[in-house]
């Protein structure tokens, strides 16, 4: 451990660093043209799919494919984003004027909210959940409560409850935005449940209960998140209603945060009107027949584009909580800057991760009780991620490479951790060697690190097309110069976290 945290402290040559940013940066916008003219040429093909909309600006189209995208941005102007502003404002006054009734207040709003757009027949079924859960966790079974929740999870997949719930909607997505919200409350309620089997209570049961309401509709995170656990929620919340901020501050801090979300929400609508990847990703034949340096750039910027859409997605909603006084999982860091999965995990999204990591990992035993234990907790809360995103066969997919990087790295942490080893490293390589070397490693995980999350955004076809392309097809001619680019991108990454800005 210690000789790799030198390697990554381990300073280059500023002209060396330079030619990284320089090979990274070019790169990353040469794949991207590549891709723009491969999107071009077939958009005649791709507009006859149906893939493709009109653009926002005149003479463009606009790729409509990634679904999560075109709905939450349709959910935003027909309600979301109001009442998202509707929650900043009733905060601030309620801070300003009567500091002693913000939580009610706060709470309210987001249940009238929910009800408004859920109805109330899918605010019940939270209120269902919300009930057993709350029940349960009074037994102070940390089992229990577990497996409450969990079935109260998996009744999203059962097909009768599916269609009863589609009959309340005029719409799909409408459904969806109720499964979405049952999915990311299951978190908020296993969350209370755990801290309240683990912790006495300081209240009554009513108090907790006012709480977990509280916790559950925060109109902020209700739909998508990030999330926040149960205690750092009720702790954060509880303190003196004084403001912490001046107004000018809040003004200020209020408007840069927004100017960023909508540089954000800019970048990701030019990603989709020049480069039409996801469009791309869904037709077998197209991927069969990318250029080289087009195949590369759509890799980049699926996962690329993923990364901003979650900029902006978190963005607002972390905004408001920090002018809430709470304090929000920090925002994904770039993937290009991710040369590890346990990096990626760590670093993308900070909420689940922390989440996982309290209630699945260190219960299980983590890595207090040996590689067995640790092994055990790492594979169980992947299956938790993949169970609650759907468990689909793509997911399983992922969840086992992700799992299996994790073990790999840390196998490889811990071997060149050994005394022997360690003692062999330093005398025969300087620091700066060490630190190449480590970058070359990366550079390895990183190409596996990358189909990962091909197969989590695009599905299997589009992990089996990129393997077979890459790696058993072009093992001679794409495979080596990607490692080599891929390097680079480690070094990147590595002077970002010794140096971070």
């Amino acid at each position: 451990m210690s000789s790799k945290s030198k390697a990554q402290l381990a300073p280059l040559p500023w002209i060396e660093i330079l030619a990284y940013w320089v090979l990274s940066f070019g790169s990353h916008l040469y794949s991207f043209y590549q891709l723009h003219r491969f999107s071009k040429e077939h958009e005649a093909g791709l507009e006859r799919q149906f893939l493709l909309g009109k653009g926002l600006v005149t003479g463009f189209k606009r790729d409509l494919s990634d679904f999560e995208w075109t709905f939450w941005t349709e959910w935003a102007k027909k309600s979301l984003l109001w009442t998202l502003i509707g929650h900043g404002l009733i905060s601030r006054l309620t801070s300003i004027f009567y500091p002693k009734f913000r939580v009610p207040a706060l709470t309210t709003y987001g249940l009238l909210a929910a009800s408004n757009v859920l109805g109330i027949k899918g605010v019940s079924v939270l209120l269902i959940h919300l009930g057993l859960s709350f029940s349960v966790a009074q037994l102070r079974k940390p089992a229990l409560s577990w497996a409450c929740n969990l079935l109260l999870l998996s009744t999203l997949h059962i097909q009768p409850l599916q269609e009863i719930q589609r009959g309340w909607y005029k719409t799909e997505e409408e459904y969806y935005l109720l499964l979405f919200s049952v999915a990311v409350c299951g978190l908020r309620f296993i969350s209370f449940s755990l801290e309240h089997c683990w912790c006495p209570p300081d209240h009554g049961g009513v108090v907790q209960l006012c709480w977990l309401f509280s916790y559950t509709f925060y109109h902020p995170f209700f739909y998508n998140g990030p999330i926040i656990t149960y205690k750092e929620y009720v702790e954060q919340m509880r303190r003196p209603a004084e403001e912490c901020y001046r107004d000018e501050s809040v003004f200020s801090y209020s408007v840069l945060r927004s100017g960023r979300i909508i540089l954000w929400w800019c970048i990701a609508e030019y990603m989709i009107h020049v480069m039409y990847m996801h469009s791309i990703q869904s037709n077998e034949t197209y991927l069969e027949i990318l250029p080289p340096w087009a195949l590369g750039g759509l890799a980049l910027a699926l996962v690329q584009f993923f990364f901003v859409k979650y900029l902006v997605l978190f963005g607002l909603s972390s905004m408001l909580a920090t002018l809430d006084k709470l304090v929000p999982p920090k925002l994904p860091r770039c993937v290009s800057i991710m040369y590890s999965f346990t990096g990626m995990w760590r670093h993308f999204d900070e909420g689940l991760y922390r989440w996982l990591i309290r209630y699945i990992y260190v219960p299980l035993g983590g890595s207090h009780h040996g590689p067995l234990y640790k092994i055990l907790s790492t594979g169980l809360a992947f299956g938790f991620v993949c169970l609650w995103h759907g468990g689909h066969d793509y997911l399983q997919y992922w969840a086992l490479m992700n799992w299996a990087g994790v073990l790999v790295e840390n196998g490889l942490k811990s071997f060149f951790a050994s005394s022997f080893i360690h003692s062999i490293v330093e005398q025969n390589l300087s620091v700066a060697m060490e630190r190449r070397c480590v970058a070359l490693l990366s550079a390895f995980s990183t190409a596996m690190l990358i189909l990962s999350n091909l197969v989590f955004l695009g599905g299997v076809h589009v992990g089996r097309i990129f393997w077979k392309r890459v790696f058993i097809q072009g093992w001679s001619t794409m495979a080596p110069p990607m490692l080599a680019f891929l390097y680079c991108f480690a070094q990147i990454g590595l002077e970002w976290t010794s140096h971070p800005p």
